[in-house]
C-alpha cells in the first residue's frame, strides 16, 4: 500500500494537531490536562490519572464553545507519596509549580483563558501556587478538579470503574485486590511520614473489586459535568480553583 495516502486525521479541538494559523483565527482558550505517572496498584496502568483527566478534558471541551482547545496532557506531577513503588516518576511540588507558571506565561501570550484540569490530588499545592501567581500577573487562568461525590482515594472503586469505562482492556481484573479502606483523614498522618506504602503495601486506598464499567460511566459523566459547570460559570476562587 502507498503510505502517502495514509495521513493522520486531525481531531477537532486538539491543540497538538492544530496549526498556528488555525489558532490565530479562533481567539482560543485552552484546557490543559494535568495528570501523573505513578503506581496504581497491581491492576491499573501508571498513566491512570493522565488517561482520566485527558478524557475528562475532551468531554468538557465537547460541551463548550468552539473557542476551547484541549492541550496535550502534562503527564508528570507531584507524586512523592508513591515513590516507594516502581514506575512512579515524581517531579515534586516546587518543580511542578515552576512548570505550570512558565507554561501559563507562555500560553497566555496567545490564549485568552487557561484552565488546568487536574487528575491527581498531589498536584493541588502546585496548582494553588502557580495559578494564584498567574492571576496576580494579570493572566486569566484557573483550574478545576476531576471530582466525584464519595470517591475513594487511590486505585480503588472510583478510578478502576472509570478505567473500565474508558480503557477496559488495560484493567487487569485478575490482579485486583482490596486495599486499605479506612477514610483518608485517618491515613494521612502515617502517609506523611511513610507514603502510601506505610498504609497499603499493595498501593491501593479503596476496593477496586467492586468496580464496574456502568459505574465508571456514571462517575465519568459526573466529572465532566462538574468541569463544564465550573468553566462555564468562570468564578475563580482565591487559589484559582473554579467554583
Amino acid at each position: 500500500m502507498n503510505s502517502s495516502y495514509h495521513h493522520r486525521v486531525p481531531e477537532l479541538g486538539e491543540l497538538g494537531t492544530a496549526t498556528s494559523s488555525q489558532l490565530f483565527s479562533t481567539s482560543p482558550s485552552i484546557l490543559i490536562p494535568l495528570g501523573s505517572t505513578e503506581q496504581h496498584g497491581p491492576h491499573l496502568p501508571l498513566d491512570t490519572d493522565t488517561r482520566i483527566v485527558a478524557a475528562v478534558a475532551r468531554g468538557t471541551r465537547a460541551r463548550l464553545d468552539q473557542q476551547w482547545w484541549v492541550a496535550p496532557a502534562i503527564a508528570y506531577g507531584a507524586s512523592g507519596e508513591h515513590q516507594s513503588f516502581a514506575g512512579t516518576i515524581s517531579i515534586g511540588t516546587e518543580a511542578l509549580t515552576t512548570l505550570l507558571v512558565e507554561y501559563g506565561r507562555s500560553a497566555a501570550s496567545w490564549a485568552q483563558r487557561l484552565v488546568f484540569v487536574n487528575g491527581h490530588g498531589g498536584n493541588v499545592g502546585a496548582l494553588d501556587a502557580a495559578v494564584r501567581q498567574l492571576r496576580a500577573e494579570g493572566r486569566d487562568a484557573g483550574w478545576c478538579p476531576c471530582a466525584a461525590a464519595g470517591a475513594d482515594a487511590h486505585a480503588g472503586h472510583t478510578e478502576t470503574s472509570v478505567l473500565l469505562h474508558i480503557s477496559p482492556a488495560d484493567v487487569l481484573t485478575d490482579r485486583w485486590i482490596a486495599g486499605n479502606r479506612a477514610p483518608l483523614p485517618e491515613l494521612l498522618p502515617s502517609m506523611r511520614s511513610g507514603g502510601v506504602e506505610a498504609v497499603s503495601p499493595v498501593g491501593i486506598l479503596g476496593d477496586p473489586t467492586t468496580a464496574t464499567a456502568a459505574e465508571g460511566k456514571r462517575i465519568f459523566s459526573e466529572m465532566v459535568d462538574g468541569c463544564v459547570r465550573r468553566v462555564s460559570r468562570w468564578s475563580p476562587g482565591p487559589d484559582g480553583m473554579l467554583t
